[in-house]
């Protein structure tokens, strides 16, 4: 049975006045009221909402709803990451993970990782996800959702104590072939009524279309981090062969006019895979390649992904391929790789029925 009811979680503000105003004939500020009990208070139906009137709350109840994707299962590392199977409404899954990291003064923050589509089109030869296939775009109410089901498990309650500091859209898809979620999902982020994060907590991951690229970068809402994972485009277009139908060289050119706040700067991330693109004289490469842009590189290890031919490198490569980095002014982490026992760490998503259900108390 098809559900009839508006889910307001998949509205923005402006569409949201909107409907009060022309449809139900209330006054604008209904709105803001509802989108701020939605969104700061994780409110998940009306009858919560305690300065509307029961009149309206009524009303509501019959044409609309507060509509969550389901928690098909979840499953937590011994490090604190923590995997949510998703389920939405026509049955198809999608995962988000939740990150913890120690500041310097002891504290927990989080960061989640975001998912734009269910499986993606570009089929990276190392990826989960992409041997998935694409089955469908995530709307803006099913990105949303994510961030809701990720406060809720942490008890954050923003704006009094944001425990969730950092959303990256680096989970299942390819966030620029959604740019008509993407976008309005980032609008919503950022709305001061609403969850209230900062640009420069939020960071969008393409492995590198100039379609949707200029867009973002007008809309200053987020930080750029290009998946490379090759220096050459030879090298690209074997391990990433429909990324690289946009030629490296055109694509490194047109991030040189990249718009960047002051201080900001673009992340290449580069996935070191055993004896494929890990030597030093990749890293040479790569230092030619991206040396003259305004950038900062996150090298990631290589996590094994069951019937794919990759293997992860070994120590004495990375210092290598370190080494040849360290003597160039470009800065470059090794980023600590999170969640790979449960198949949470970075190109291992697959929405899989097989994780089950545990260790689910709030942190």
């Amino acid at each position: 049975m098809i559900n009839s009811k508006i889910n307001l979680v998949n509205h923005t503000l402006p569409e949201l006045e909107s409907w009060f105003t022309d449809e139900l004939k209330e006054p604008r500020f209904r709105a803001v009221q509802i989108w701020q009990w939605i969104w700061q208070k994780l409110a998940r139906d009306f009858d919560c909402m305690t300065n509307v009137s029961k009149s309206l709350r009524a009303k509501l109840g019959e044409i609309a709803e507060i509509r969550w994707p389901k928690v098909a299962a979840s499953e937590r590392a011994l490090d604190g990451t923590t995997k949510f199977l998703l389920e939405f409404e026509d049955g198809l899954k999608a995962e988000t993970v939740l990150i913890p990291a120690e500041n310097r003064a002891g504290e927990i923050r989080w960061t989640q990782c975001l998912s734009t589509q269910i499986g993606c089109p570009m089929a990276c030869s190392f990826c989960a996800t992409g041997q998935m296939g694409l089955k469908r775009n995530l709307t803006m109410g099913e990105i949303l959702g994510q961030v809701l089901i990720g406060r809720d498990y942490l008890n954050d309650r923003r704006p009094d104590w944001p425990v969730l500091r950092n959303l990256v859209f680096m989970g299942m898809g390819e966030p620029l072939l959604n740019l008509g979620s993407l976008m309005p999902a980032l609008r919503c982020l950022h709305d001061e009524a609403g969850l209230n994060f900062s640009p420069r907590r939020i960071t969008v991951s393409t492995c590198g279309l100039e379609k949707g690229l200029e867009e973002l970068g007008e809309s200053g809402l987020a930080y750029l981090a290009v998946s490379l994972h090759a220096p050459t485009q030879e090298l690209r277009s074997q391990i990433m062969p429909k990324a690289s139908r946009w030629p490296l060289r055109d694509m490194i050119a047109t991030l040189g006019s990249y718009p960047l706040k002051a201080r900001e700067r673009i992340t290449f991330e580069y996935l070191l895979l055993g004896g494929v693109n890990d030597s030093p004289a990749h890293a040479a490469e790569l230092v030619r390649l991206i040396q003259p842009l305004k950038a900062k590189l996150n090298l990631i290890v290589y996590n094994p992904v069951p019937g794919l031919p990759y293997k992860t490198p070994t120590p004495e490569a990375v210092e290598a391929f370190q080494r040849v980095l360290w003597q160039t002014n470009i800065t470059a982490i090794l980023r600590k790789s999170r969640g790979a026992s449960i198949a949470a760490a970075c190109g291992q998503l697959a929405a899989r029925d097989t994780i089950v259900t545990q260790n689910q108390d709030k942190k």
